[in-house]
């Protein structure tokens, strides 16, 4: 009887221990991010070329209220529709609620998302804001603007190419190597097929500034003989002009690849149509649904591949949908820019 009576008491204390401990919750401070407020959300931006480099767009954003004192600071972002800001471009940042962002940089990031020049397109952005004091960022709403990117093709110079594989025409402005840092250095991809496989270099599209090789010795000399190669096929083709010196690199014979073609991924359907008034390779051939991409010699270290018309060295298989026969085309422009079509005939 003593031992029940002494559990009955501690059964009776430790509620009351407990209730002598009152605990306090913390209390909810509500925080508010920050949203662009200018431009406002639905409006128009046509970004203009002309002095892009020094023009900047000045955004309008709501204050940031992190329910504390500090200094805050904003950034703006931008993705395009659907991505979810998976991968957001940092447009500019700012302490107050203005940000300035430059056009030229404006433009450059919405050509890079893939938008086209000249075409309004639907582009989301949003503000980051963080305080100084260690608080988890704030996101503010999402706000969609119509907003027309520029044309920002540059225009490199170039050395003319003329020979007998393209006629010996020192206009053709597509058969040109470029001066992608505006250094006296040029470089590009040449299609050198059919005919005596004999050309010169101009400076312009003349023959007023023309440029050999006498002796074979890769110096230019002007007024030169004819440089020549051995074989058919795609050639690099680096000039340093200052210098008068030039290289060629290793030949390249350009197929097609894939589960479309006929011979699977195992072996290239050679492409040996050459078009010299665009510069391209092309091929028609039957294709089966499947997949293919661009392949030089058989070989993986160059292969392309892409969508809708741009390829990327190593990129994405390319689809056909359909059975059929079909032309197709393979451009090489300046460094990084190479481009097909695939039409179903």
């Amino acid at each position: 009887m003593k031992v029940l009576r002494q559990l009955g008491w501690v059964a009776a204390v430790i509620p009351a221990l407990f209730a002598c401990d009152t605990y306090d919750m913390p209390p909810i401070i509500p925080q508010t991010g920050s949203t662009l407020s200018s431009p406002a959300a639905g409006s128009a931006i046509v970004l203009e070329k002309d002095g892009a480099e020094e023009e900047v767009i000045a955004f309008t954003v709501t204050a940031a209220d992190f329910g504390t004192t500090g200094t805050v600071k904003y950034e703006l972002q931008m993705d395009l529709p659907g991505a979810n800001f998976a991968a957001p471009v940092k447009l500019g940042e700012s302490e107050s609620n203005i940000i300035e962002v430059n056009v030229a940089e404006f433009n450059e990031a919405l050509l890079a998302k893939g938008l086209a020049y000249e075409v309004a397109s639907n582009v989301e952005f949003r503000v980051k804001s963080t305080i100084n004091i260690g608080l988890f960022p704030l996101i503010g709403a999402t706000a969609t603007l119509k907003v027309t990117p520029y044309d920002a093709t540059v225009a490199f110079p170039v050395m003319h190419v003329p020979g007998d594989y393209q006629g010996w025409d020192p206009t053709n402005a597509m058969t040109v190597l470029y001066s992608e840092n505006f250094d006296n250095k040029f470089k590009g991809l040449v299609h050198i097929i059919g005919g005596s496989r004999e050309f010169k270099l101009t400076e312009g599209p003349s023959w007023d500034v023309n440029y050999g090789d006498t002796g074979a010795d890769n110096k230019l000399d002007a007024g030169g003989d004819n440089i020549k190669v051995a074989a058919d096929g795609t050639y690099e083709i680096n000039v340093d002009l200052a210098a008068k010196t030039y290289t060629i690199g290793a030949v390249k014979r350009w197929g097609i690849v894939g589960s479309a073609t006929a011979g699977g991924w195992d072996a290239d359907t050679p492409m040996n149509a050459f078009d010299k008034v665009t510069n391209s390779l092309k091929i028609t051939t039957n294709l089966k649904a499947g997949e293919f991409k661009f392949r030089a010699n058989n070989n993986w270290d160059n292969n392309y591949g892409g969508s809708n018309g741009e390829l990327t060295a190593g990129g994405a298989n390319i689809a056909v949908a359909q059975d059929g026969n079909y032309t197709i085309t393979l451009y090489f422009g300046p460094e990084g820019i190479a481009t097909y079509t695939l039409t179903k005939n």
